[in-house]
């Protein structure tokens, strides 16, 4: 007898270890910033620095003895592949878009190699995909080097779309530790970025209207439609701009910018 409607465990048994892994990733970085906050660390670098190695564990004297092993002890630090590998690890282990952090972080610092790809990514996933990937938090540094890209290759076409972004960024967890951890640079970055976005927003407010080019009778009617167009196009763009307006005061807040 066949079974209908049956349950697939082992997907069920993927996404529990998945969401495992995502939870003890979150509590280690967790950890490892409020224990840099415990020791006063000298500077942001040195912050940044235990927490990206918070996976890391001391070594046994087991450890150092015995037959030599071809280990990769620091995946997050060890960036000095050649281009080769890279394809290889791409091409063999990635499928599609980053569906988890672990996934966005490896492929951010291991494919992306400029500024312009990293911008069209960010683009390409969105705002509803980032807000997915990092429902837990974002990432130790990845805010800084998000707000950086955006606003050194931000263009008109894209406004709508990085606005997503950063709103769906401010909604993550402990958003307001990532924004206060911002470096100086980062944070001018961020100033810059909202400064572009407002600057946009001011000058797409007439663009496309029609214009009468009839003569005589014709022309009195044509110009009556213009007119009526003028206002409703007019009146649709107002009523964005006030959006537009409020979310970007609302984000101002968000991301600290006085």
């Amino acid at each position: 007898m066949e079974e209908t409607g049956a349950i697939d465990f082992h997907a069920l048994e993927r996404e529990l270890q998945a969401a495992i892994a995502a939870d003890e990733k979150y509590q280690r970085e967790n950890d490892a910033k409020f224990r840099a906050i415990r020791q006063k660390v000298a500077s942001y670098e040195e912050f940044r620095d235990i927490v990206l190695a918070s996976h890391l564990k001391p070594l046994e004297k087991k450890d150092k003895m015995g037959k030599k092993k071809n280990l990769l002890w620091n995946s997050c630090a060890t960036r000095a592949k050649c281009k080769q590998g890279g394809e290889m690890e791409l091409a063999q282990g990635w499928y599609g878009l980053p569906e988890t952090s672990a996934d966005f972080y490896r492929y951010w610092r291991r494919c992306l190699k400029s500024g312009q790809e990293r911008y069209q990514f960010l683009c390409q996933l969105g705002g509803k995909a980032l807000s997915r990937i990092f429902h837990a938090d974002v990432s130790f540094g990845l805010l800084g080097e998000f707000l950086v890209v955006l606003a050194e290759h931000i263009c008109r076409g894209d406004r709508d779309a990085v606005l997503q972004i950063l709103q769906s960024l401010s909604g993550t967890k402990r958003f307001g530790l990532n924004v206060d951890l911002l470096s100086q640079v980062e944070k001018d970055s961020c100033r810059d970025l909202f400064g572009k976005l407002q600057s946009m927003g001011r000058h797409c407010g007439a663009d496309g209207l029609p214009e009468g080019t009839a003569d005589g009778g014709a022309a009195a009617l044509h110009e009556e439609q213009n007119e009526a167009e003028r206002e409703t196009h007019l009146s649709g763009s107002g009523q964005q701009k006030e959006v537009d307006d409020r979310l970007i005061k609302e984000l101002l807040k968000c991301y600290g910018i006085s």
